[in-house]
């Protein structure tokens, strides 16, 4: 007897309660539903439903044969899709959720690149710092930059950028280089607004774990933004090396305690729970795996 239909059968009597409903349903006589069922409790020695003249219930076998049918029917029909979908092209339209400053600088300048190489495919690129919902907003894929939490989305993390105190030389030298991270409330802080611990940062120092609440004395929900006013002395600040790379390396920004090691974020590629992953979805997060995992500033 094929395993494989003698789960389908049996999946489709509970679902349908009726051996004569899930008949219709799959095509078959009832008589064959019967006997898939009946042979399948032979075959395992149990019981696997209740069996009255009004109503069919599932034994406590039942329920746990039931659950692991589920989840071996969905994983092949899912297996199945996916080789399907591989032999599709890379087509359509491919709507895309980016962080605003990655986005400008690391993401616009490969675009052609990705074009080029899917001739049949549009790209709708939406800038946005906020965390939108894909499902409602009818996004394919999104970028997020953060310490993921579990969800319902399916993600895959391309590279990842460390946090970097950091202040211009010409601050420091007014103000003083702070020796721990205690010392920030002396000083002028610079604070992103959409930082998810806030104003509460976090190092992991020489002697274990610091947090220190700080008392920016300007705000921003864009690090480009901030970062300008870093330069030009305004105070300290708290960066991903994505962002500050090119100003630490021609001296415009110099890092600061070292020793205490804020943050590593993840740089990830979201999209919906799916089945089975679209190929433009698929082709896009290869193609960005392949340009960022060498970036220079996720070494730093």
């Amino acid at each position: 007897m094929d395993k494989y239909q003698e789960m389908r059968v049996f999946t489709a009597v509970v679902e349908a309660s009726s051996f004569v409903a899930a008949a219709d349903s799959l095509g078959m006589s009832k008589a064959a539903v019967s006997r898939y069922v009946s042979e399948l409790e032979q075959r395992l020695g149990v019981r696997l439903l209740h069996r009255t003249t009004r109503r069919l219930s599932l034994t406590p076998e039942g329920e746990v044969f039931l659950s692991r049918c589920r989840d071996i029917l969905s994983s092949i029909e899912a297996s199945e899709a996916e080789i399907s979908t591989r032999s599709l092209s890379v087509s359509g339209l491919l709507k895309v959720s980016v962080p605003v400053s990655f986005g400008i600088r690391h993401l616009a300048p490969l675009w052609p690149e990705f074009l080029a190489l899917h001739p049949q495919l549009k790209l709708d690129v939406q800038l946005a710092d906020r965390v939108i919902d894909l499902v409602d907003e009818g996004f394919d894929m999104a970028i997020r930059i953060a310490r993921l939490a579990d969800s319902s989305l399916i993600s895959r993390q391309i590279v990842a950028t460390r946090l970097v105190l950091c202040a211009a030389p010409d601050y420091l030298q007014r103000k003083g280089t702070p020796l721990h991270p205690r010392d920030l409330a002396a000083h002028d802080v610079l604070g992103y607004s959409l930082l998810a611990t806030g104003d509460q940062w976090h190092f992991d120092g020489p002697d274990g774990p610091v947090s220190v609440k700080v008392r920016p004395r300007l705000w921003s929900n864009n690090g480009d933004s901030c970062i300008a006013a870093c330069i030009q002395g305004a105070g300290i600040q708290m960066q991903p090396t994505f962002l500050i790379a090119e100003e630490l390396r021609r001296g415009e920004l110099v890092e600061i305690l070292p020793q205490f090691q804020a943050v590593t974020l993840g740089i990830y590629a979201v999209y919906p729970t799916r089945k089975f992953v679209l190929p433009k979805v698929r082709a896009l997060v290869e193609f960005l795996d392949a340009r960022l995992r060498e970036a220079p500033w996720a070494s730093l």
